[in-house]
């Protein structure tokens, strides 16, 4: 298991945005040299957890929980074959290509080492939106993404580090319970009934998809 590429965004004004400003950091280009990865801040006031990378948009991206987005190679790779098209490293707005690694079985809480210091945790799916459609020029992007279910990961930082493409990712935690991004994406969007079931990650689990899972079964038990 590897990194293929370290994907950075600067920001870029395009009409498919939501930003008050109609900018957008999602054309993220691979890396020429090492990156710097820390704990970015809170969502709403931290950005991206990597150096030199733009997220524009707060309110919606980056910050503790989201500070990194990591997505395998093999699925891109998938896709390619699926539209017709070829799809370069970053192309999805992914900080981290992989290789090797089953990014979408990946649990809830999983810890990655990447590199020799940086951990990282995994907290949930990328939910797709506006401006990913928009960047990649797919007709109906966001449902076709969503009905894969191969969301690639966010994750937060453990301990910072610097990495570069070729860096090892080794799996140094794999939690006992069985959530799994693909399965918390799917019961944040398409299958609800499988909220209940997000509560097995515990506080690993992103504070949004938390917050849904107890709304969820408070209202069933109610």
């Amino acid at each position: 298991m590897k990194l293929l590429s370290v994907n950075l965004g600067r920001p870029k004004a395009v009409p498919y945005t939501d930003h008050p400003e109609g900018v957008t950091g999602i054309d993220k280009q691979p890396a020429d040299g090492p990156v710097r990865v820390t704990a970015p801040g809170p969502k709403g006031v931290g950005a991206s957890g990597l150096a030199g990378d733009t997220v524009c948009d707060t309110r919606h991206h980056g910050g503790t929980d989201q500070a990194v987005y990591a997505v395998a190679r093999e699925d891109l790779d998938d896709w390619e074959r699926e539209l017709g098209r070829p799809l370069v490293n970053g192309a999805f707005g992914e900080n981290l290509t992989t290789a090797g690694l089953d990014v979408c079985g990946a649990r809830i809480g999983e810890r990655w080492r990447i590199g020799p210091d940086l951990v990282l945790e995994v907290t949930s799916g990328r939910i797709p939106c506006r401006t990913f459609q928009g960047h990649l020029g797919e007709k109906r992007w966001v449902k076709r993404f969503t009905e894969k279910g191969a969301p690639g990961a966010y994750l937060r930082v453990i301990e910072p580090g610097e990495i570069r493409a070729g860096d090892a990712v080794e799996i140094v935690h794999r939690p006992g319970h069985e959530v799994t991004v693909a399965l918390q994406f799917r019961a944040v969007t398409t299958e609800r009934e499988l909220l209940p079931r997000l509560l097995e990650a515990g506080d690993a689990l992103h504070p949004d998809a938390l917050a849904a899972a107890r709304k969820y079964v408070a209202a069933r038990e109610a």
